[in-house]
């Protein structure tokens, strides 16, 4: 091969090199999923530097191998920013979140604002500028108003391109938080334990202190990430919403806080801030609040500032506390769909309080991204009133006493083969006799969250389960192997009479509550039934649209999805149990043993309303200040006449209501052609008159 040959085939190896490198950090920044290990992601930048250092002509001031550091520098130099980096105010109770929201509705009105919600990310805080696309400086938040020029060490970051893709501003300020990840902090403690030297206390304090090296080389040892959350200074771009800037940088290749969403109003928001708080085990990086900031840019400024923050934005945060212990072993549970819950069981340790002694490790993909062993010694958090959680494994504790936790491959309970969900993470057993999903159900069943059975616990349904009916059958039957069972329990007393602690006082307290709770509303029963995906709400929502069971059960997937709030995911599942045989025969049952299955009379006249609905299959967005109604009673309005509700302005949209002093969502509306009615209109759409109503 000739010497121009080796050239041009080392280029098109760069090339390909640099494209796969940029592919995984997409994958990993934007979509949270890796297909490589960070040895085999570390292996690729190095091969791609051999090839630079081996073609100088090859090099390049944004190829992925320029974030591995370069010369020591002698100090920091201070800089100003260009726009002060706040502060921003703290809560730390759901009642001071809601003072928060109420002081927000009292300065704009009752008009519903989108909300931005995401984690707070426990970071050290950094500012990128960019200028015609290349990283041109870093600097740290400092007081405020100066901060230390650290771009030597930001270059060496993941989440730091050093040149922005697609289209970008002339002047780009984008602000965030360094961190370094639960497993990166793990595997660098163990390397510094296996070196002799003492490792690092926690993460953030070695992030704060990695960033303020003056050896960029050192500081890329330290494998320091970087998140963005909010804009600083802006030139020759135009953005009206936080969501629009932050799709925008995404695709510049600058990544935003995992799992950030945008949600319709402060309630939406609140209960967005509990979800992302279930999910704490699932992160690589550690939180300790949730931040919720306005999403229109507009409305921002509207609300403006205090001396010494943002009236727009708020971080709803929580104590924190941790400790060490070891696992003793790992059980795994079946819980009453069937899904396999892995325990990992600890030594007894305090915290904030309370005496830790398990913690759930979620399921079998948890267990694998941890790197979890019998025999480990792990950090254990506990944030506020949230469950104790594991946050990583204390890798440069191990010693030869670990043992590897192999899932299992059959239902503990029932040893049938067990089944990973379709595109889920989740380990089921398929068998639906399986005694331990019998005993859950039952004891959700019973719960007040459903029927509300007193007296029903899981200590009863455990004799009930299997204690054997006195009818000489053969095989013997229990006496509660099914929902319709605990209906049947009265024509059992004798044998109920043999089991422990069991008297007669105890029986009629419990018959009673069982024919007491014949009478509880259809949305109880839908939620005791435990469909996959379907909640208290979901069952209100069904109940409420289609009366009763029998007008439930000849819907199709189709039509379910149509309901407000039920996406395809739910009703595909709502569907597909009702058309199972266990489903069929379930109800059947319990229908046939008197339970109520809803208001005949009442789906009967919902039925007709919506085959005349005027609305009928239309879809209303509402907004601004309504004179003639209750914003719950035009969203009722509409459903009643087969029309739905949307809390936004899209292509999909077919009428927008607007009241006075409408904003964005009718300037949105006119701008998409999507007719928009006066309250009046709207009464005239659904057959009313203007002395309505």
């Amino acid at each position: 091969m000739t010497e121009d040959a080796h050239v041009v085939a080392a280029h098109h190896e760069a090339e390909r090199l640099r494209a796969e490198i940029r592919h995984h950090d997409e994958l990993y920044h934007r979509q949270a999923m890796t297909e490589i290990t960070d040895t085999e992601y570390d292996r690729l930048v190095q091969r791609l530097k051999a090839l630079e250092d081996a073609h100088p002509a090859l090099q390049s001031s944004d190829s992925p191998t320029q974030k591995v550091g370069g010369a020591p520098i002698d100090g920091f130099v201070t800089v100003e920013h260009r726009v002060p980096m706040l502060s921003i105010d703290n809560v730390y109770t759901e009642e001071e979140l809601q003072e928060f929201g109420n002081r927000v509705v009292k300065q704009i009105g009752p008009e519903p604002v989108e909300w931005i919600v995401e984690y707070k990310v426990d970071g050290v805080a950094l500012s990128l500028i960019y200028e015609r696309g290349e990283l041109v400086r870093a600097v740290t938040r400092g007081d405020g108003r100066r901060g230390d020029d650290v771009t030597h060490n930001a270059r060496t970051m993941r989440g730091v391109p050093l040149r922005l893709q697609g289209d970008y501003p002339e002047v780009l300020e984008v602000r965030g938080e360094t961190y370094i990840g639960n497993r990166d902090f793990a595997a660098l403690q163990a390397e510094m334990t296996a070196a002799g030297e003492e490792p690092l206390k926690n993460s953030r304090n070695a992030a704060a202190g990695a960033i303020k090296l003056l050896d960029p080389k050192q500081c890329h040892q330290r494998r320091l990430r970087f998140f963005a959350h909010s804009v600083g200074s802006l030139e020759g771009a135009t953005y009206t919403t936080h969501w629009q800037f932050l799709q925008a940088i995404q695709a510049m290749g600058i990544p935003s806080v995992a799992k950030t969403s945008v949600v319709p109003n402060f309630a939406s928001a609140i209960s967005h801030s509990h979800h992302l708080m279930e999910g704490l085990h699932e992160l690589d990086f550690e939180v300790d609040g949730i931040v919720l900031k306005v999403n229109d840019l507009g409305i921002r400024e509207q609300l403006g500032m205090t001396s010494k923050s943002p009236r727009w934005v708020i971080a709803y945060k929580w104590e924190k506390y941790e400790a060490e212990t070891r696992v003793e072993n790992i059980t795994v549970s079946v819980g009453k769909t069937g899904t396999l819950t892995p325990v990992a069981l600890l030594a007894p340790v305090e915290i904030a309080g309370t005496t830790v002694s398990r913690a759930s490790l979620h399921n079998r993909d948890e267990i694998e991204r941890l790197g979890v062993q019998i025999g480990d010694w792990l950090i254990v958090e506990k944030a506020g009133k949230i469950i104790p959680h594991v946050v990583r494994v204390e890798l440069h504790r191990r010693d030869d006493s670990q043992v590897p936790f192999h899932f299992p491959t059959e239902c503990p309970e029932c040893q049938t083969p067990v089944v990973k969900d379709e595109e889920g993470v989740y380990i089921r057993c398929p068998n639906p006799s399986c005694p331990a999903q019998l005993r859950e159900g039952l004891r959700f069943f019973a719960s007040r969250a459903a029927m509300d059975i007193e007296g029903l616990g899981i200590k009863l349904i455990e004799q009930l389960t299997e204690a054997e009916k006195s009818t000489g059958s053969t095989p013997r039957e229990k006496l509660l192997g099914s929902f319709a069972d605990i209906y049947r329990l009265k024509d059992h007393r004798s044998e109920m009479l043999e089991l422990e602690r069991v008297g007669e006082k105890l029986i009629d307290n419990l018959l009673a509550g069982i024919e007491a709770s014949k009478k509880q509303p259809l949305w109880r029963l839908l939620t005791a039934l435990n469909l996959r995906h379907v909640g208290t709400r979901t069952a209100q929502l069904l109940a409420s649209r289609f009366g009763t069971m029998d007008m439930l059960q000849t819907q199709t997937e189709e039509q379910l999805s149509e309901v407000d709030e039920v996406g395809p995911v739910i009703a595909k599942s709502v569907a597909a149990y009702f058309a199972s045989d266990i489903g069929q025969k379930i109800i059947g049952d319990l229908k046939e043993l008197g339970l109520n299955m809803g208001d005949a009379a009442l789906a009967a006249a919902l039925a007709e309303e919506r085959a005349a609905g005027r609305l009928n299959g239309k879809t209303l967005v509402v907004t601004g200040t309504l004179t003639r109604f209750k914003r719950d009673e035009i969203n009722e309005l509409i459903q009643k006449h087969g029309g739905r509700t949307a809390s936004s302005v899209s292509k999909k949209t077919d009428y927008v209501v607007a009241g006075t002093e409408a904003g964005s969502k009718l300037t949105k509306a006119q701008d998409l052609g999507i007719t928009v009615l006066s309250e009046d209109q709207f009464i005239e759409l659904i057959g009313g008159t203007p002395d309505f109503p």
